[in-house]
């Protein structure tokens, strides 16, 4: 079933820590924190494949250091400078964050207390709802599904309706866990933690974060979407190898993901979260204890890229916590930006990395190597070393290991383990059939090792009674530093039987491609939609659809018990048939199979196409009418998007302002608008 919706390619952390490998760097002169910055950048721009990115250094007060590398455009002469505005995707959380424990420091929200005592219209298919605390917003542990992002993630387009509408999308759904379980990344967390500010305060989000947080701090570069500033200062992203610039990326969910700032900016906030300028030192305490440690989590020392703290990812980090220094980190991404931000607050230091194109990680990374030069600038001595494995030595295996063979899952990936009497583990990746099957042999701690003996997986069963497969290694990338891995890479699926007919029902929609119904005309998921296109077709587990068990014919539940990243945006699933086409809808949103859709009508004169009463987006194939030229006349709030037969995006109205296209052999055209937008059609 490939669900044409977000599109964006999704990284397997077990496969990525697999495939790292262990290097030991040469000694060499010690660069300057000048030159380690630049490196550190170009090192993100390049395992990234960005276009640019920017970064500054904050200590003591003021901006030290900053700098950028990369292109501002692809066809424009003009350098990048420190007033360039990125988007910082999720680390608008912080100032989420900041804001909510503002309001409990002056009394006004106890982050202990339900969230039912802030919104008084929130409310849930699941009684459980009504567990859900403040904390547990900040924390992802409200068990909830994980992120409503029909219509908003936009191009040049500001409208709110994500967030306004976000408390009735939940009204109908179920949660996945139970409030408090554990830690698991939950976007639609933050945006009901930004409904409570604006709740609590009667004030517009925005103006919350103005007031109490950017004026305090000094903050002049940072914006949303719908504030009143220069576009023209947003760095420029793209779609692929094209070299046409792309419209505003408005994530409009804007304390989940949405604001706009410099490095300079981005990193001054992290180093106002240092001191006392805008919470008390209890409150920076509370962001910064291990809040992943209240639920269920390896029991291991080993490091990993998350540890939960109150809005941080990490609040354990290398290489400064091997040291004894703790840094806090956050990380975002939208489809087009990526930052990354860590504090010292120690050393009243914070450095920030942003991005057109690449990675969040890559950024955080650079970011901790330009923190780790201002240090020993200062004489602070760190171990950089990367942290490995003690060696084990081949062993027999206890045979009662062999019963955890069987299938594992997490929301992105599903896997087949088999575990044989001879002490060796075999792993497929099922949802990528091309990775050549993983094998590791059984170690006398316990462990199976893969032949480098530094990357190791081993079976846990949890109080919860669930078994998972843990995964913990480490790798250096020149020039970013240690990346390391110690978590629950995935969950052991139950036995799911069902009838022969409710399988085969299953197969049938497995194999179909889901076109959106509902996303509003300058959606990105149209865009997106050509990434999924790409992507190969995965094997499914007996009984499951992705991650969420099977049911019956019509319906499919998701229930993995997984913390951390796994387990991150689930879905409930329901499918029907109406008028001989099939229907998928998953947490609300609503999808027609690509069969379903018309050929395109190319009648003498004028022809047209409208949206009709329900607002649903309307599919065409162009069937016999390749070749043609259509020539749209279009109403106002509104769009149209042309594909090819594997996916790309030939025409848009949205991205290049189109008003004409040739129809392309076996592609797909969409109209989108308001109920009632007709689009006048002529085809030559």
């Amino acid at each position: 079933m490939k669900l044409w919706k977000r599109g964006s390619a999704l990284l397997l952390a077990l496969v990525l820590a697999l495939s790292l490998s262990v290097s030991s760097m040469a000694e060499e002169a010690v660069p300057s924190p000048e030159e380690t910055a630049q490196a550190a950048a170009q090192g993100a721009l390049t395992y990234g494949a960005a276009d640019s990115v920017q970064y500054a250094l904050w200590q003591d007060g003021q901006v030290v250091l900053t700098g950028s590398c990369g292109n501002y455009s692809r066809t424009e002469n003009r350098a990048l400078t420190d007033d360039i505005l990125y988007g910082i995707g999720s680390v608008s959380k912080i100032y989420t964050t900041v804001a909510v424990m503002q309001l409990a420091e002056a009394g006004r929200v106890s982050l202990d207390a339900p969230v039912t005592r802030y919104l008084k219209n929130f409310k849930m298919a699941d009684e459980r709802y009504k567990q859900i605390t403040v904390r547990m917003l900040l924390n992802h542990s409200s068990g909830l599904m994980g992120s409503h992002f029909e219509s908003a993630m936009l191009f040049d387009d500001t409208d709110p309706v994500a967030a306004d509408s976000l408390l009735e999308q939940l009204s109908t759904q179920h949660l996945k866990a139970d409030p408090g379980a554990y830690s698991v990344y939950c976007n639609d967390g933050f945006t009901l933690a930004e409904l409570v500010v604006e709740a609590v305060t009667g004030m517009e989000f925005m103006d919350y974060v103005r007031a109490r947080i950017l004026k305090p701090a000094g903050l002049e570069n940072t914006f949303a979407p719908g504030d009143d500033f220069d576009t023209e200062r947003l760095a420029k992203t793209y779609h692929g190898a094209d070299t046409r610039a792309l419209p505003q990326d408005c994530l409009n969910l804007v304390g989940t993901g949405g604001i706009y700032a410099t490095a300079s900016d981005l990193a001054s906030l992290g180093g106002a979260l240092t001191g006392t300028k805008l919470l008390r030192q209890s409150s920076l305490k509370a962001m910064a204890a291990p809040e992943y440690d209240r639920g269920i989590w390896p029991d291991t020392d080993a490091p990993d890229a998350l540890s939960y703290g109150l809005g941080w990812d990490a609040v354990e980090w290398l290489p400064f916590s091997q040291s004894g220094i703790q840094a806090l980190v956050k990380g975002g991404d939208t489809l087009r930006y990526h930052a990354g931000l860590v504090v010292i607050p120690e050393y009243h230091m914070a450095a920030a990395v942003l991005s057109s194109g690449g990675s969040s990680a890559y950024n955080e990374m650079a970011a901790a190597q330009m923190l780790a030069a201002a240090l020993k600038v200062q004489g602070v001595a760190l171990d950089e070393s990367v942290p490995l494995l003690p060696e084990a030595a081949p062993a027999a295996m206890p045979e009662e290991l062999t019963k955890h063979s069987g299938y594992y899952g997490s929301t992105a990936a599903q896997y087949r383990v088999d575990v044989t009497a001879d002490g060796t583990l075999t792993m497929h990746v099922l949802t990528m059939p091309s990775i050549p099957a993983m094998t590791f042999t059984y170690r006398d701690d316990g462990t199976f090792r893969d032949s480098t003996g530094q990357a190791a997986m081993r079976f846990v069963t949890e109080s919860n009674g669930q078994t998972y497969l843990y995964q913990q290694g480490a790798g250096q990338l020149p020039g970013l530093g240690i990346l390391p891995t110690a978590n629950y890479a995935a969950v052991k699926l139950p036995e799911n039987p069902i009838a022969p007919e409710v399988q085969t029902d299953w197969d049938r929609y497995l194999s179909m491609s889901f076109l959106p119904m509902g996303e509003k005309y300058s959606s990105q998921t149209y865009l997106a939609l050509a990434d999924s296109a790409a992507q190969e077709r995965a094997e499914m587990v007996p009984g499951y659809a992705g991650g969420s068990r099977i049911v019956d014919s019509t319906s499919a539940r998701y229930e993995l018990q997984l913390p951390g990243a796994g387990g991150r945006d689930g879905q409930e699933i329901n499918v029907f048939e109406q008028d001989g086409i099939t229907w998928m809808e998953s947490n609300n949103a609503l999808y027609m199979s690509m069969e379903g859709a018309p050929v395109l009508y190319t009648g003498a004169g004028w022809s047209y196409s409208t949206v009709q009463a329900d607002g649903y987006a309307r599919w065409y194939q162009v069937g016999r009418h390749a070749g043609t030229t259509m020539t749209v006349q279009m109403p106002e709030d509104a769009g149209f998007w042309v594909y090819d037969g594997s996916g790309q995006v030939t025409a848009s109205s949205v991205l290049w302002g189109d008003t004409a296209a040739v129809l392309p052999q076996d592609g797909f055209v969409v109209f989108a608008g308001d109920p009632g937008a007709r689009f006048h059609l002529r085809f030559q």
